[in-house]
């Protein structure tokens, strides 16, 4: 017990004095803004990635992330805070070492928790005495303590003796300029109590405000509580809009005045489907955990069934849109998708519903291109390999006169709506853009 305290006793030190190596794993999304904030608060970081190219380029001062600046970066990195690496041997010399690894699902949507197993395992191999080891990718309550743990206790040392463990779930918010790391409170856990206090210390030093919780299976669980809350609201109000529709009710003036009452009401959106890195996958990792358990999410899984049917919702009304209007079938026409990322203002496009759409026109036998101000060309992912390669198209109005209809799929503010209103055959609007701009046209169809 005393060498344990002597260990903890250390380690608090080096945290409290800055003097703390950290060592980030992965460079996405979360991992390399985090990185960066970590260093900014004046610990010394090393970045860790599989990737060459990427480590190549953070050590030039060039950043591929638009939450990060190239200029801070490169201030990161001259002043000696940062540096990424490929050698996941230097993983030795870090007192404090993060996972911010992908967790994707299979193609039967059960979770994929290879990445973080893999990383676990490479851990494992250079873990030493008086480390602390923090999950911070999204995943099923209970993984850190059921599977991070045993990997790294396959080395010989031991959670709460030899080395710490803890959680503490990312919660970035990619084109959302309001906050940044260091802004967003951050939920922490340990396995312990010595663990739990070195977690809340290190994140205290990083960021403004650190929310402790009992256990890293509650701290798991908040991370899957806060997305599946944007998943079910997000599918009430999809499917408030296919009732409304039906109705002749306007789904976006009804959520207008509605959101006008100071209390019991929040605003959520209908759209075109989920996309990101956490609300169409995080809720099924806690469907998939619940089976162990017996017990059935069904109100969570209705949710995730109306948001993934919304692609085809928007292609149908699509077709219903050139028939009525046109005279044209949807296998006879062109489509100009508008916005393939899969939110505003970003080049995420991350389980973008976008590419999904581009698959049903083609698979209906049409043919569908994209323009995005933000994504020049799309890029090989593991679910729409067939689509890869494509380059946005220039937003002319020669172009848009060419194409049969343009599907509003993501309303970036760097778009010119108005050439739109003006030159587009015809025009399906997912996000409400032309009504809010005030554009409203005959030809412009709400879906």
């Amino acid at each position: 017990m005393d060498a344990s305290r002597s260990i903890y006793d250390r380690l608090l030190d080096r945290i409290s004095t800055r003097a703390a190596q950290v060592g980030v794993i992965g460079l996405g999304y979360v991992g390399l803004p985090l990185a960066v904030a970590i260093a900014r608060a004046g610990f010394p970081v090393f970045g860790f990635d599989i990737e060459a190219q990427k480590v190549e380029s953070l050590n030039n001062g060039q950043s591929y992330i638009e939450a990060v600046t190239s200029t801070a970066l490169a201030d990161r990195v001259a002043g000696g805070r940062f540096r990424a690496t490929a050698d996941f041997a230097e993983l030795a010399v870090c007192d404090v070492i993060i996972i911010c690894v992908p967790t994707p699902l299979t193609k039967h949507r059960e979770p994929d928790l290879s990445f973080v197993r893999n990383t676990a395992s490479t851990i494992a191999k250079h873990l030493r005495v008086g480390q602390l080891i923090v999950l911070e990718s999204t995943t099923y309550p209970g993984t850190t303590d059921d599977v991070i743990k045993p990997i790294l206790e396959e080395a010989g040392l031991q959670s709460k003796i030899d080395f710490f463990l803890g959680f503490s779930p990312e919660r970035e918010d990619p084109g959302n300029r309001s906050f940044e790391v260091a802004t967003i409170p951050k939920v922490v856990a340990g396995d312990g109590m010595e663990a739990a206090r070195l977690v809340q210390a290190f994140y205290q030093g990083v960021v403004k405000t650190v929310v402790p919780v009992s256990t890293t299976a509650t701290a798991e669980a908040v991370k899957l509580t806060e997305n599946i809350f944007r998943s079910v609201n997000i599918a009430l109000v999809n499917e408030l809009k296919v009732v409304f529709d039906a109705m002749g009710i306007d789904i976006w003036e009804v959520i207008e005045a509605a959101k006008s009452k100071p209390f019991g009401y929040m605003p959520f959106y209908p759209g075109p489907g989920l996309g990101g890195h956490c609300v169409p996958i995080d809720p099924f990792y806690l469907t998939w955990k619940a089976r162990e358990y017996e017990l059935p999410t069904r109100f969570i899984e209705l949710a995730a069934e109306i948001n993934t049917a919304m692609p085809h919702r928007v292609v149908d009304e699509l077709a219903k849109a050139l028939d009525r209007r046109c005279g044209k079938a949807l296998s006879r026409s062109r489509i100009l998708i508008i916005g393939l990322a899969y939110k505003k203002n970003v080049p995420d496009i991350r389980e973008s519903p976008s590419l999904r759409l581009i698959e049903l026109i083609e698979e209906w036998g049409g043919k569908a291109e994209f323009h995005d101000p933000h994504v020049t060309e799309i890029p090989a992912t593991r679910e729409h390999m067939a689509i890869k390669g494509r380059r946005s198209v220039e937003l002319t109005e020669a172009a848009l006169k060419d194409f049969d209809a343009v599907v509003v799929a993501t309303d970036h503010d760097a778009i010119d709506y108005r050439a739109i209103a003006d030159h587009a055959l015809l025009i399906v609007d997912t996000r409400n853009v032309f009504g809010r701009l005030g554009l409203a046209r005959e030809k412009v169809v709400k879906a």
